[in-house]
């Protein structure tokens, strides 16, 4: 009776119908049937359908992909063999602060009141945690701008990170190796993320910083993603955001049985959005291409730099 509503893809065997319970309780009533949703849903049941949602599962196929993927795994083999640092960065999802719903849930005896929408213009302000994750101490730094989520604030944070003194040293730390996306602030076609990785941290420190990117779509690959973000939004799941104080107390008590530790530190500085670049900054770049997909993989050495 409801063939006419059954839809396919003619390239496999999957089939999902097409009409809501309802529509399809009414059709068949018209027809003379004594029917209501639940049996629909029993009798969809009996045939094999499930009620689902759509998946997030289809990635776009670079033609370089395996190879990326191999040439990373490689890469940092070598550096974590050397007693060099191997650091994942990334943004984080930006969140509205102010008293506005948290995904998930948390223990409690009755549930926390927020508002009923969450308007950008009633927000207190908006958070970019700019994550580092050192891979060898499994430890996270999380960077909270309260600006413009930009290149400069990107590699801010790094430089930051490798600045302070209280972080775990390394055996050798001539060099550095950072793993990220494809895009975002720390994107491989951004210019200005290049001018900054050589302004703020290679010409700055006199290390070496070798960049690999995650090909586009792979950033769940990306060790941060799985190994520290993931945490931070388990352990503020269901608790509203109301400031800044609160996103860094949430950031900076995540941790895991496998030894993970967070700090977590305020960058209240304006970041200028859409910065452009000049052909000076470009041509003072002592960037070295990879001869293996060069648009992923970079190194950017020391030299003297003037701005």
């Amino acid at each position: 009776m409801v063939g006419g509503e059954i839809a396919g893809d003619p390239m496999s065997d999957q089939k999902w119908v097409r009409k809501s319970l309802d529509y399809l309780a009414q059709a068949l009533q018209k027809r003379g049937y004594e029917i209501e949703q639940t049996t629909v849903r029993r009798l969809l049941k009996k045939l094999g359908y499930k009620l689902f949602t759509n998946r997030k599962s289809l990635a776009p196929q670079h033609p370089d992909r395996d190879k990326q993927f191999r040439f990373i795994r490689r890469v940092k083999k070598v550096y974590m063999a050397s007693g060099r640092p191997v650091i994942s960065v990334d943004t984080k999802k930006k969140e509205l602060i102010g008293n506005f719903k948290n995904t998930g849930r948390t223990w409690g005896q009755e549930a926390t009141k927020v508002k009923d929408h969450d308007f950008p213009s009633e927000a207190d302000g908006k958070a970019s945690p700019y994550g580092i994750y050192d891979i060898t101490h499994n430890q996270g730094y999380v960077y909270v701008g309260t600006s413009y989520d930009t290149p400069t604030f990107a590699v801010y944070a790094i430089a930051q990170w490798w600045n302070d003194p209280n972080r775990p040293r390394f055996e050798n730390e001539d060099k550095l190796l950072i793993l990220c996306d494809a895009g975002g602030s720390n994107s491989c076609r951004y210019w200005r993320w290049k001018i900054e990785v050589q302004r703020q941290l290679a010409s700055e420190f006199g290390i070496e910083v070798m960049i690999c990117h995650y090909p586009t779509g792979a950033s769940k690959w990306n060790p941060i993603e799985h190994r520290l973000f993931s945490e931070i939004s388990k352990n503020w799941a269901g608790k509203p955001l109301r400031t800044f104080e609160t996103v860094i107390n949430y950031i900076q008590d995540t941790a895991t049985e496998t030894g993970l530790t967070v700090k977590a530190f305020l960058v209240d500085l304006t970041f200028e959005k859409g910065l452009q670049y000049d052909q000076k900054e470009r041509d003072n770049l002592n960037l070295h291409r990879q001869r293996t997909c060069p648009t992923w993989n970079y190194t950017i050495k020391p030299h003297a730099y003037s701005g």
